[in-house]
């Protein structure tokens, strides 16, 4: 039922947050309930909290008019991040659009692992910088570091433009071919999360990765490591002696990505850090040699 045709009068706030958790249930939407509370919220421009204070509140038309088109995008399996036009990462607002990918709670093991064995980098890269939430996030982490983001696709730095703006002005961004802008032993810390998706993998994708986000972020070579071997084979080129390289990988690939790093010579203290769902995600690798910044 579309919301306009409710028939009892004026349609309240928590009939019309029934009836979207309906219509999202009927579409397929994983998670329905949250997805309507969200939507819902935005529209009000309120909470998920305060929809329940407004329950019996009547919607305004205007109101009515947002979420109808809200949920008809989301009916299409868009993702609600672009439907709402941002998503939270490390307690930052961060503007998405369909020009990066959604930022995933997974990544900010990325944070957590810089913030532990390189708290002390001094020149650090967010390398495929997408959105800009990982620059963001280190930048008010690591606050003694001069933070770069690079990405090859203009498109996606002018989105990490507005997220870095907003949290960190001092990141600069770099409109690059993954390391290949930048001179021989230029930073402490490199982190990534690139594409690693195989091109089998792309058609069993969810809908709103497949058919939302942006490909160019997402695929990797038949087997998927096709961005990751690169990474690995000039990483060693741009880190300072000592410096640190963390990578996000794919369900399955850190052993794989591990033995890259172990057999190109140049890397020493492999670390695998385990998602929440106790999946390997990120593989952390020292260049060997001793630095003159304190990593500790």
């Amino acid at each position: 039922m579309r919301l306009a045709e409710e028939d009892t009068g004026a349609t309240t706030v928590g009939q019309a947050l029934a009836s979207s958790v309906a219509r999202l249930r009927a579409a397929g939407v994983p998670e329905p309930e949250a997805d309507a509370q969200v939507l819902l919220a935005h529209a009000l421009a309120t909470s998920r909290a305060g929809l329940i204070a407004a329950a019996r509140d009547p919607l305004p038309p205007a109101v009515v008019r947002r979420i109808e088109a809200a949920l008809g995008r989301r009916e299409r399996r868009e993702p609600v991040a672009y439907i709402v036009g941002e998503r939270e990462f490390w307690s930052l607002s961060i503007a998405v659009d369909r020009r990066v990918l959604v930022p995933r709670p997974e990544t900010e093991l990325l944070v957590e692992l810089a913030c532990r064995v390189a708290p002390g980098a001094r020149r650090v890269l967010d390398c495929g910088t997408g959105s800009g939430a990982l620059a963001a996030a280190l930048a008010t982490e690591l606050r003694g570091a001069r933070v770069y983001a690079s990405d090859r696709s203009r498109d996606a730095l002018a989105v990490a433009a507005v997220n870095v703006g907003r949290h960190a002005p001092g990141v600069r961004l770099v409109a690059g071919d993954l390391l290949g802008s930048f001179a021989d032993a230029t930073f402490d810390l490199v982190v990534s999360n690139p594409p690693y998706c195989t091109e089998g993998e792309l058609a069993g994708l969810e809908p709103e990765v497949r058919d939302f986000e942006p490909r160019l972020a997402l695929a990797a070579g038949a087997d998927g490591l096709d961005v990751l071997r690169a990474l690995v084979a000039d990483g060693a080129r741009v880190l300072a002696a000592g410096g640190w390289m963390l990578v996000e990988v794919g369900a399955g690939q850190a052993a794989a990505v591990r033995d890259l790093f172990a057999a190109d010579g140049r890397y020493t203290s492999i670390v695998v850090e385990r998602d929440h769902g106790g999946i390997p995600r990120v593989v952390g690798v020292r260049k060997r040699g001793v630095g003159t910044w304190t990593a500790s």
